[in-house]
């Protein structure tokens, strides 16, 4: 896999400004911001209970903060459900993917969006242009399935995820939240996952990868921002953090920083 990017244009495509959600009397998120850039993978990381799941519906428009800006763009913007964010280009693919494991694969990557042809009562599916489609977008994100037509759940863990990837970008999709999109798969279908995330950071998609594992997160972030408790404990550039240190932080210790001539920040006090 090559290493993440960094020589970007440093374009932001979505930034929250001091977040808070509070449900009643329990506070879900507090002053958490997030900036997200074009062509980078922004990896949200946070044991459970850290507030990831309410940042993403946030983010997904499923919640509307209790306090805090939504920036698309830079402009402040009210997002009241899935398909005004999705309108902004905002697409989250969710752990459970949206996928009918019984249709094929073409079937669910155009579900509810068919390519039609002819007219009137005549109107009908295009299938010979959906599966060549199907298969262009696929190929885009180096993915090689050998046939459309399966039904998409006899596709490994990985390959499903690479549908449900190719199917948001397709459709406009310049922000991509990816909540757990490792989770149960073995280090081999986890290495799959993890390289179409890199292609499509390579075709300038801003990307937030939420994620429970820092194993998994390491080698494909740009910038890590670590939650726990509903506040951001830690945000570093990717160079500016260690492994075993964003492990160190989601468990509720301290981080040492990587300086710039590449040696532990924090060598001196030991």
């Amino acid at each position: 896999m090559r290493p993440p990017v960094s020589n970007t244009d440093g374009t932001t495509l979505l930034r929250v400004e001091h977040l808070s959600m509070r449900f009643g009397s329990v506070t879900a998120l507090d002053d958490v911001s997030l900036s997200v850039p074009a062509g980078r993978v922004t990896a949200l990381l946070g044991d459970n209970g850290a507030g990831k799941s309410t940042l993403i519906r946030i983010l997904a428009g499923v919640h509307q903060p209790t306090g805090g800006r939504y920036l698309i763009d830079g402009e402040p913007v009210h997002l009241d459900s899935p398909r005004a964010a999705l309108a902004r280009g905002i697409a989250t693919v969710h752990q459970d993917l949206a996928l009918i494991p019984l249709l094929s694969v073409w079937r669910n990557f155009f579900l509810g969006v068919e390519l039609l042809r002819g007219r009137g009562p005549f109107r009908r599916i295009d299938v010979d242009r959906s599966r060549r489609v199907v298969t262009e977008e696929l190929a885009k994100l180096g993915v090689r399935v050998s046939d459309v037509n399966r039904p998409v759940g006899t596709l490994s863990g990985g390959e499903r995820q690479s549908v449900a990837i190719a199917r948001a970008i397709h459709f406009g999709a310049r922000v991509l939240i990816l909540d757990e999109p490792t989770a149960a798969l073995g280090v081999k279908q986890a290495g799959v996952v993890l390289r179409y995330i890199a292609a499509a950071r390579e075709r300038g998609i801003a990307i937030v990868f939420i994620t429970h594992n820092p194993q998994h997160a390491f080698p494909i972030g740009d910038r890590f921002v670590v939650l726990r408790r509903g506040r951001v404990e830690g945000d570093f550039e990717r160079g500016e953090i260690e492994l075993e240190s964003l492990v160190a932080l989601m468990s509720g210790g301290s981080a040492r920083q990587t300086g710039s001539s590449g040696q532990d920040a924090g060598a001196a006090d030991r």
